[in-house]
């Protein structure tokens, strides 16, 4: 029986380290990532203000050439949903809305994930004039790790890893945007 005893000890005390330690890890996280596009402002903006474009440069939507997407609203618009689901476990299944334009500067939107995992992050793209033919866009969110999954944040740098997807996004965004000629339109 005291054997037993101290089996349960160890045990609980195994148990109750990572507890305690995740106590005191931070569960809030922010990701920003910016580039330069050699375009006017208003084009750039235009463009990104569209969530539908993102499958021509956001590195998840090109992660399963087989997720299945949808859409409700107006692209484009305050309330515009674009949903996604997939088998690929990196992809998983959500949806994005647009929350607020402010146009020409800023959009505002709400990633509601729902498989492999549920959480919530705020999103945003901005644009800011460098000179007349140059745009710095800014590609961003944040979000909060609820106790004790916030534990996980001592092990993986979920900025970078993050930040590192919207960097293979931006620079896609960039040499489309700059691409001189093309016959498909680059709105929807």
């Amino acid at each position: 029986m005291k054997v037993f005893k101290k089996i349960l000890i160890v045990l609980g005390i195994i148990i109750a380290i990572p507890l305690i330690v995740a106590l005191f890890v931070r569960k809030d996280y922010a990701v920003e990532e910016s580039i330069v596009i050699n375009k006017p402002k208003y084009e750039v903006f235009d463009y990104i203000k569209h969530l539908k474009n993102q499958d021509n440069f956001s590195k998840w939507a090109t992660m399963d050439p087989n997720m299945k997407k949808t859409y409700r609203g107006t692209d484009g618009t305050v309330g515009f949903v674009s949903a996604w689901e997939s088998d690929n476990e990196n992809v998983g299944a959500g949806e994005q809305e647009i929350l607020k334009i402010t146009e020409g500067e800023r959009m505002d939107f709400e990633l509601r994930f729902l498989k492999p995992f549920e959480s919530t992050q705020v999103a945003y793209m901005t644009t800011e004039t460098v000179s007349e033919n140059k745009t710095k866009v800014k590609w961003g969110f944040s979000g909060k790790m609820s106790y004790p999954m916030n534990l996980m944040m001592l092990f993986m740098d979920f900025e970078e890893m993050i930040g590192d997807d919207f960097q293979v996004g931006l620079k896609k965004l960039k040499t489309n945007l700059e691409k001189k000629h093309g016959t498909r339109s680059i709105f929807n």
